[in-house]
C-alpha cells in the first residue's frame, strides 16, 4: 500500500531535473565594445575608461524554478576579463558578475617619464564551464589605449652650480649672462621653465623669463666691488627650483680720480672721545703725475644752537665760567619772576633750551633802570649773539640808550645799517666842547649772511675794538661829533629799537616793557629803528675790558674737527684750522703723508650731554700735476656724523619732607632750616647685554642698570606753596657770603628764591642747607609748605618736585604758682591740645629739657600702657560676671529642686543688710564708670569693642539687681520641717 503513491512522485522529480538540465545550456558569448580609451595618473592605479568596461551576455538573466529555490544560472554571468599583451602593467577585474561591470587598474606604480601610454587587447568570458572549464564562452578581443598623465613631481634644476660674470662700471648691458634650469617631468606643462626670479632684494639687476640677467642702472665700483645674487626658477606648474643658484657679478672699475674708502654715515656716541672720520680713505689719481694736493674738510653745524654745539647755560653763567669779571648785566634774560621784561618776545626753544629771541621789526623791550648801571667814564664791554639777513636800508637798532623825555638824544647805541655794524657813543659833556670820536663802523660779511655770529665790543675811548667770532677788527671809518649838552634828563635803555619820546606821555601795550608800532598814536610817541633778526646773550659790563682768552672761551664750540698726528709726520703738510674748528685745510705734495693725515682727522664733542642730530661733513679737493695746473677733477665727498641721543640723567631730590618746630625757633634770628638733610643725586639708566651669545638663548633679555653720575646744576628754585610770602612778617634767608664765595647769585620775591650759577651738585646741596625760613609772628601760623626744583643746562634736565611741609608747635607760657598741684591743670591742658592738633606729624624738639611737649615715643608708650591696663580690667570684669552667673544658676537649680509650702511663712526684712548691699553696689558702679571713662580716652578701641563692653555691663547690672533683690528677703525657717 505504501509503494503505490511513491511512483508518481519519482516520475515528477525526474521530469523536473531533465527540464533544468535543458535550461542550463551556455548558448551565447559575452559581448564588449571594440575600442576603449583610458587615462591614469602617475600617483593613482585606477584607469578611467571611455566607454566604461561592461560585458553583456544573452544567457543572462535566466531564472526558473524559483518556487523550488533554484539559484540563478551561472552561464549568464561574467566571471572575468583577460588582457593580452607583453609586459602590460595592468589587470582587469570584475566589479559585478551579474551586470558584467569591470575595471582596469595598474599592477605597479606608473612613471610618465618612463612610458607615457600603453596599448593592449582585452577579452571577457562568462561563467559557463564543463568538466575542464572548456564550456566558458569568450567575447571578441577589444583594443585598449591608456595614456599616463604627468604629476609635477620634479622641481627645476639649474645646469650649473654657480654663475660668474664681470662687467665694467658705468655701462648699461642688455644681457650680462644667462642662467638655465631644466625639469625632469614628462608633460610640457610641468617640464618647461616658465620664469626666473632674483631673490636678493635691492640689487640693480633684472632677469627675464629666459634667464638673461641685465643691470638696471649704471654700476659704480666705488659703491660695490661685487654683487652676489641668488636666482631661482619656476616651472609652468609654479614649482620652485629645489636649490637656488648663486650668481656673482664683479664690477671692473674705470679709473676715476677721487676719494675712496670712506663711509657716508658715521655714528658718534656721547662720551666716547674723538671719532676718526676717514680711517680707510685714500686718493685715486689714476697714475697721473700728481705734484700737490689740497683738501678742505668742512663740518656743518649751523643748524645746531647758535652755530654749533655749546653749553646751553645762561649767558651770565657762561661769562662766569669763562672767567669774565663780575658785574655783568644780562639784557635779554630768560623770562622769570625776577626778570620779566622779555616775556612778550617770541623765542626759539628748539635748541635744547638755548634761549634765542626773535625780533620781527615790530617789537622791542625796555630794560628796567635798575638792571644797567654803566659809568661812561670807565671802559665797558658789550657782547651779543646775532643772526641777521640782508634787511633794508633803514637803521636796525640792537641796543639804544636815549632820553626818556623832552629830548631825542642818543647817548649810545649799537645798530645795523647797510650790512655795517655801527656803534654810536656820545661822550660826556665834561670832556669839553671839542670833536670826539662818536660813530664807529665795521663793514663785515658776517652781519648779513643769516648765520649766527658772536660780537664783543671793547670800548675804551678813543679806541673801540670789535671781536667777531673771536677775530678782532678795527673800525673804519670813524666819525667825530660834539659831546652831548649837559642835562638832567633820565635815559631809557631799549633792546630791539630806539625810544624817541616827544611828550611826557608814554605809549603802553599789553606788557609794560614791550613796545610795538601799533601803540603809536598821533605822532606823540615813537619807537623807531626796529631790528629784524635774532638776538641772544646780550650783555653789558663796565669797569674792565674783556681779554682775548675770555672772548675765545665764550665763542669756542664744544664740538669740532681735530687732527692728531705723530711728531714729524706733518712736516711736509700745511695745516690750517679756523677758530671754530669747523674748517680744516690740508696741503702737501706727498700723497702717502697726505692720506695718513686725512685718516687721522676726527670729530670731537666735549659736552657731557651733546645736542643729538646730524652734522654734515664735506671734502673739497684740488690736485695739481706736473704742468702746474689742475689736471683732474676730484669729486667732493658728502657724508655726515650722526650724534646719538645722550642718556638722559634723572635728577632726584630727597630728604625730610615733613617736620615740626616750636614757634620760638621760627621767630629766632636763625629761623628754621628748610632742607637740613637734602640729598641731590643724578642717575642714568643703561642697557646691559647678557653674558655669552644672546643668539643661543632667545629667552635671555637685556637688563636695565641704574648708574649714578656727576654733573653740574645751574638753577635751584624754592617757591612757597599756597599764599605768597608776607614780607612784613616772614622771609627766606641764606648766607650771602657763602653764596658769593661759590660764585652763585640769588634773586628773591614774594614767591620764593632762585639760586643761579653753574656748580656741582655737592655745592648746591651745601647752599640749600643754608636756606632758612623766618616768621617773626609765628603765633598765628600753623604750617607752611615749600617746593624745591633744580635743573641743569638752562632747564634741559629738570629734577623732581621736592615738597617740604613745616608745622609750628605752639607751647604754653610757664606760670609761677605756690602749689604745684594748683599749677597742674594749666600745664597739662595745653600739652593735651597740642598733641591732638599735631597727631600724625613728626615732632622734633631741638631743645630737650625745655619744651613741655612730650616726644612721639612717650606718647606712643602712654597709649599702649593705658590700653593694656584697660584690657586687664576688662578681663577681670568679665571673669567676675561669669562667676556670678554660675552662682545664680546654681541657686536657681536648688530652688527648683524644692517645692516650698510657704503658706505659713513669715518674711522679715533686715534694713541694714539692704543698705550695705546697695552701698556696695553703688561703689562698684562708680568704679565701673571710672574704668569706662578711662577706656573712652583710649583711641585704639574700636566701636565693636565698645558696644560689646556696654552690653556686658548691662548684663552685669541686671545680675547685680537680681542678687540684691534676692538678698533683701530674709527667711524665718525655724518652723520648717524637712
Amino acid at each position: 500500500m505504501l509503494r503505490a503513491p511513491l511512483a508518481p512522485a519519482c516520475l515528477l522529480a525526474a521530469l523536473l531535473c531533465a527540464g533544468i538540465r535543458a535550461a542550463r545550456v551556455n548558448k551565447h558569448k559575452p559581448w564588449i565594445e571594440t575600442t576603449y580609451h583610458g587615462i591614469v595618473t602617475e600617483n593613482d592605479n585606477t584607469v578611467l575608461l571611455d566607454p566604461p568596461l561592461i560585458a553583456l551576455d544573452k544567457d543572462a538573466p535566466l531564472r526558473f524554478a524559483e518556487s523550488f529555490e533554484v539559484t540563478v544560472t551561472k552561464e549568464g554571468e561574467i566571471c572575468g576579463f583577460k588582457i593580452h599583451g607583453q609586459n602590460v602593467p595592468f589587470e582587469a577585474v570584475v566589479v559585478d558578475k551579474s551586470t558584467g561591470e569591470g575595471m582596469i587598474r595598474s599592477k605597479e606604480k606608473l612613471d610618465c617619464e618612463l612610458q607615457k601610454d600603453y596599448t593592449f587587447t582585452i577579452q571577457a568570458y562568462d561563467c559557463g564551464k564543463g568538466p575542464d572549464g572548456a564550456n566558458a564562452k569568450k567575447s571578441h578581443k577589444a583594443t585598449v589605449h591608456i595614456q599616463v598623465n604627468d604629476v609635477n613631481e620634479y622641481a627645476p634644476v639649474f645646469k650649473e652650480k654657480s654663475y660668474k660674470a664681470t662687467v665694467i662700471e658705468g655701462k648699461r648691458y642688455d644681457s650680462i649672462l644667462r642662467v638655465e634650469a631644466v625639469d625632469a617631468d614628462c608633460s610640457p606643462q610641468f617640464s618647461q621653465i616658465c620664469s626666473y626670479e632674483i631673490v636678493t632684494p635691492d640689487v640693480p639687476f633684472a632677469i627675464d623669463k629666459d634667464g638673461y640677467i641685465k643691470n638696471t642702472e649704471k654700476l659704480n665700483y666705488g659703491k660695490e666691488h661685487q654683487y652676489k645674487l641668488t636666482v631661482t626658477a619656476y616651472d609652468c606648474g609654479k614649482k620652485r627650483a629645489a636649490e637656488d643658484v648663486l650668481v656673482k657679478i664683479s664690477i671692473k672699475p674705470t679709473c676715476k680720480p677721487g676719494w675712496q674708502g670712506w663711509s657716508k654715515r658715521m655714528e658718534y656716541e656721547p662720551g666716547t672721545g674723538s671719532l676718526a672720520l676717514f680711517p680707510n680713505i685714500h686718493l685715486e689719481t689714476c697714475d697721473e703725475p700728481v705734484t700737490s694736493v689740497q683738501a678742505t674738510v668742512e663740518l656743518e653745524t649751523n643748524h645746531i644752537g647758535k652755530g654749533c654745539d655749546r653749553d646751553t647755560y645762561s649767558e651770565k653763567s657762561l661769562h662766569r665760567l669763562c672767567g669774565a669779571s663780575s658785574g655783568t648785566a644780562e639784557l635779554l634774560p630768560p623770562p622769570s619772576n625776577t626778570a620779566n621784561w622779555t616775556v612778550g618776545l617770541p623765542t626759539d626753544n628748539g635748541h635744547d633750551s638755548d634761549q634765542v629771541f626773535e625780533f620781527n621789526g615790530t617789537q622791542a623791550v625796555k630794560v628796567p633802570d635798575s638792571v644797567v648801571t654803566v659809568n661812561m667814564k670807565e671802559p665797558f664791554v658789550i657782547s651779543v649773539w646775532m643772526r641777521h639777513g640782508l634787511g633794508s636800508r633803514e637803521k636796525e637798532t640792537i641796543l639804544c640808550n636815549s632820553d626818556k623825555t623832552d629830548m631825542n638824544r642818543h647817548h649810545y647805541s649799537l645798530y645795523v645799517h647797510n650790512c655795517r655794524l655801527v656803534f654810536l657813543f656820545r661822550q660826556d659833556p665834561s670832556e669839553g666842547q671839542s670833536y670826539k670820536p662818536a660813530e664807529f663802523h665795521w663793514k663785515l660779511n658776517q652781519v648779513c649772511d643769516k648765520e649766527w655770529h658772536h660780537y664783543v665790543l671793547n670800548v675804551e675811548l678813543p679806541a673801540v675794538t670789535l671781536y667777531a667770532d673771536g677775530v678782532s677788527f678795527d673800525p673804519f671809518p670813524v666819525t667825530e661829533d660834539y659831546p652831548l649838552h649837559p642835562s638832567r634828563i633820565e635815559s631809557q635803555l631799549v633792546v630791539g629799537a630806539c625810544w624817541q619820546e616827544l611828550s611826557h606821555q608814554r605809549s603802553c601795550s599789553h606788557s609794560p616793557h614791550l613796545f610795538s608800532p601799533r601803540s603809536i598814536k598821533g605822532g606823540e610817541h615813537r619807537m623807531a629803528q626796529f631790528f629784524r633778526g635774532n638776538l641772544a646773550g646780550l650783555m653789558i659790563r663796565s669797569g674792565k675790558l674783556e681779554n682775548k682768552k675770555v672772548i675765545d672761551c665764550l665763542y669756542t664750540c664744544k664740538e669740532g674737527l681735530d687732527l692728531q698726528m705723530a711728531e714729524g709726520a706733518s712736516k711736509s703738510l700745511k695745516i690750517q684750522m679756523n677758530p671754530s674748528q669747523s674748517v680744516l685745510t690740508l696741503e702737501g705734495d706727498d700723497i702717502d703723508q697726505f692720506e695718513k693725515a686725512m685718516q687721522h682727522i676726527s670729530y670731537l664733542n666735549s659736552r657731557q650731554f651733546p645736542t643729538p642730530g646730524i652734522r654734515r661733513i664735506k671734502i673739497t679737493s684740488a690736485v695739481k700735476c706736473s704742468s702746474e695746473e689742475a689736471c683732474m677733477a676730484i669729486p667732493f665727498v658728502d657724508g655726515y656724523v650722526m650724534v646719538l641721543q645722550p642718556e638722559e640723567p634723572k635728577i632726584s631730590l630727597s630728604g625730610i619732607n615733613h617736620f615740626a618746630r616750636s614757634a620760638s625757633e621760627f621767630e629766632s634770628p636763625e629761623g628754621v632750616s628748610l632742607f637740613p638733610e637734602l640729598r641731590i643725586i643724578s642717575t642714568i639708566t643703561r642697557e646691559v647685554e647678557p653674558e655669552g651669545d644672546g643668539d643661543e638663548d632667545p629667552t635671555v633679555q637685556e637688563s636695565l642698570v641704574s648708574e649714578e653720575i656727576m654733573h653740574n646744576l645751574d638753577t635751584c628754585e624754592v617757591t612757597v606753596v599756597g599764599e605768597e610770602l608776607n614780607q612784613e612778617q616772614e622771609s627766606l634767608e641764606v648766607d650771602l657770603v657763602r653764596l658769593q664765595q661759590k660764585g652763585m647769585e640769588i634773586s628773591s620775591s614774594n614767591l620764593g628764591v632762585i639760586i643761579t650759577g653753574v656748580d656741582t651738585m655737592a655745592s648746591y646741596e651745601e647752599v640749600l642747607h643754608l636756606i632758612h625760613y623766618r616768621n617773626w609772628h609765628a603765633t598765628a601760623l600753623f604750617d607752611r609748605k615749600f617746593r624745591l626744583v633744580c635743573s641743569e643746562l638752562n632747564g634741559r634736565y629738570v629734577s623732581n618736585e621736592f615738597k617740604v611741609e613745616v608745622n609750628v608747635i605752639h607751647t604754653a607760657n610757664p606760670v609761677d604758682h605756690a602749689s604745684h598741684i594748683a599749677a597742674q591743670p594749666q600745664f597739662v591742658q595745653p600739652v593735651h591740645h597740642s598733641f591732638v592738633d599735631l597727631s600724625g606729624h613728626n615732632l622734633a624738639n631741638p631743645h630737650p629739657g625745655f619744651s613741655v611737649v612730650p616726644s612721639t615715643a612717650t606718647v606712643v608708650i602712654v597709649v599702649c600702657v593705658s590700653f593694656l591696663v584697660f584690657m586687664i580690667i576688662l578681663g577681670v570684669f568679665r571673669i567676675r560676671a561669669a562667676h556670678q552667673r554660675t552662682m545664680r544658676d546654681q541657686d536657681s537649680g536648688k530652688e527648683n529642686e524644692m517645692d516650698w509650702d510657704d503658706s505659713a511663712l513669715t518674711i522679715t526684712v533686715n534694713p541694714m543688710e539692704t543698705y550695705e548691699d546697695q552701698h556696695s553696689s553703688e561703689e562698684e558702679e562708680e568704679e565701673e564708670e571710672e574704668e569706662s571713662e578711662e577706656g573712652e580716652e583710649e583711641d585704639d578701641i574700636t566701636s565693636a569693642e565698645s558696644e560689646s563692653s556696654e552690653e556686658e555691663e548691662g548684663e552685669h547690672e541686671e545680675d547685680q539687681q537680681n542678687v540684691s533683690r534676692h538678698q533683701q528677703l530674709e527667711w524665718d525657717d525655724s518652723t520648717l520641717t524637712y
